[in-house]
């Protein structure tokens, strides 16, 4: 039986996804997915959300997805994060959230080159809001329903009576001859 996924976890492939589309906004080259990383200080490992990678491989950034959606990220996760990026060599780190940061997160992040990206916590690859470096992003998707039949009805301006093309497609009332 497959199991249906977490919205945490379908948050962060959108996430990942989105901030693909726009890494070279932040300097970056691509992002990959979820994957561990290696404390080069503690020998401990991190599995992350996603890695933002520099083109020549040599820089990279942590990205933490947390769909939180009673509350903004605080300080002490902020400074969780911090440190994974201390540790395991990182230039810096990428939060997505719905309701972006507290003043005393906002204040770790901005000392730790931490870029804040809010993300509507049902965003999916085709809708979404991300709001990120000052700028805003929209996605929409066009639904479209088709009709089978589709049926005009033309009414006499004299007479209100129905009126029918002839074969130039110019209506004619049978009942009042206009």
């Amino acid at each position: 039986m497959k199991s249906e996924k977490k919205k945490w976890e379908s948050y962060e492939e959108v996430a990942a996804f989105l901030l693909n589309n726009i890494v070279q906004e932040f300097g970056l080259a691509r992002v990959e997915g979820k994957q561990e990383v290696k404390g080069l200080r503690s020998g401990a490992s991190y599995i992350i959300d996603a890695k933002a990678i520099a083109e020549d491989d040599a820089i990279f950034f942590i990205v933490e997805c947390r769909r939180y959606t009673t509350s903004r990220q605080n300080q002490d996760k902020m400074g969780g994060l911090a440190y994974r990026l201390l540790d395991s060599g990182a230039a810096g780190g990428i939060i997505v959230s719905p309701l972006g940061l507290q003043e005393g997160a906002a204040r770790v992040a901005s000392a730790e080159n931490i870029y804040s990206v809010i993300l509507d916590e049902n965003s999916t690859t085709t809708e979404y809001l991300l709001r990120f470096l000052n700028q805003v992003r929209i996605g929409l998707e066009d639904k479209m329903s088709a009709v089978e039949h589709l049926e005009i009805i033309v009414n006499c301006a004299t007479c209100h009576a129905v009126l029918s093309p002839d074969q130039s497609r110019e209506y004619h009332c049978l009942a009042c001859g206009t």
